[in-house]
């Protein structure tokens, strides 16, 4: 319904603010006429606060995500933040907070006149997913951590420029690293194989999309040390379309619950094995008191409750593991398994060593 006031209407009611300044309403021969005016005033108010209530909608600009797909990719990022934090403290030994700052969808023309040049652009392949991703990072963010790989403290430059190859190499590899991080905060949704294309310094040579074309851009406050930056991830619409039905809490809270599909379990797999664990054989016990641990010297044989026949402990973490037998292995000591502890059968052949 169109609600735009006639010029009648606007004259009436500039004459009513204007008699109510003179007072014109105290006067009781006008108050049929003032009576008349203010109610056509009021309606007039009204008329304006519903105007007031309507969102203008630009049909060049609509918008593709709702506010629940918004907040579904806050919440995937904001695991890959927490896990970023991590990985980058560990690589460059010294404190990192990484936290998304907000989640908004623009038009990839919006998003290519915010960024400086020259910046840090890596285009990144979303396979299985359609076309590229863009990560930007902030040039203090950038030279600050490359600093701190060379040996610095992390100090950025005071002038902006663009990357020599060397420190492209360098920056090349934190991005493949934290391109995992990505992996895994969308693993939920889907098995997102995320691989760097190339690094640009100019936007201009990064046109993914159309500039008319809707991008959702994640901005991610970065912190390391006493430096303070920016990095953005720009995801064109057409890029993640045919996931968007995933990109619900209630779906991806069901994908949480789930937790034991075979991906994850692999991947849950692939990361124990790396882990390194201390073993240790128990060649026995002794009890001794106070006075004679004190009266100890170099040479003291202490005589302990086993034989040279009794199979030795081997523990993982306190944990009684295995049976073994000591022994040698070149110029090292080195236990030999002979029974997996839980298992009634010796073993018949020897299952492996461990150097003592």
């Amino acid at each position: 319904m169109n609600e735009i006031l006639s010029q009648s209407e606007i004259d009436n009611l500039l004459s009513a603010v204007e008699m109510d300044d003179m007072g014109a309403g105290s006067a009781g021969a006008e108050a049929p006429a003032g009576a008349d005016d203010f109610a056509m005033a009021d309606a007039g108010a009204e008329t304006m606060k519903k105007a007031q209530s309507v969102k203008m909608y630009d049909f060049k600009r609509p918008d593709k995500f709702s506010k629940e797909q918004i907040r579904t990719i806050q919440m995937m990022h904001e695991t890959y933040a927490r896990l970023t934090t991590t990985s980058l403290s560990g690589q460059l030994r010294s404190y990192v907070n990484v936290h998304v700052a907000s989640v908004d969808q623009l038009t990839y023309e919006e998003f290519s006149r915010s960024i400086p040049n020259p910046t840090t652009l890596a285009i990144v392949n979303m396979d299985p997913l359609r076309g590229s991703a863009i990560m930007e990072i902030d040039p203090t963010i950038t030279f600050a951590i490359i600093d701190r790989l060379f040996g610095g403290e992390g100090v950025p430059l005071k002038d902006n420029r663009e990357l020599s190859e060397i420190e492209v190499s360098v920056i090349e590899g934190i991005i493949i690293r934290i391109l995992g991080n990505l992996r895994e905060s969308w693993s939920t949704v889907i098995d997102l194989r995320p691989k760097l294309s190339n690094i640009e310094t100019n936007i201009q040579f990064a046109q993914i999309v159309p500039p008319n074309d809707m991008v959702v851009l994640v901005t991610l406050e970065t912190r390391i040390g006493d430096v303070e930056g920016m990095t953005n991830f720009c995801i064109p619409y057409i890029t993640i379309e045919s996931i968007i039905s995933k990109l619900s809490a209630q779906y991806l809270y069901s994908a949480i619950r789930k937790g034991g599909d075979t991906e994850n379990l692999e991947l849950i797999k692939k990361q124990i094995v790396d882990v390194r664990m201390d073993l240790v054989a128990n060649l026995g016990h002794t009890r001794l008191s106070v006075n004679e641990i004190l009266k100890l010297k170099k040479g003291d044989i202490l005589p302990l409750d086993t034989t040279v026949h009794t199979p030795l402990e081997l523990s993982i973490m306190n944990k009684h593991k295995f049976d073994c037998r000591a022994g040698r292995s070149g110029n090292k000591l080195a236990v030999q398994v002979t029974k997996i502890r839980g298992d009634q059968s010796d073993a018949a052949a020897p299952q492996g060593e461990t150097n003592g």
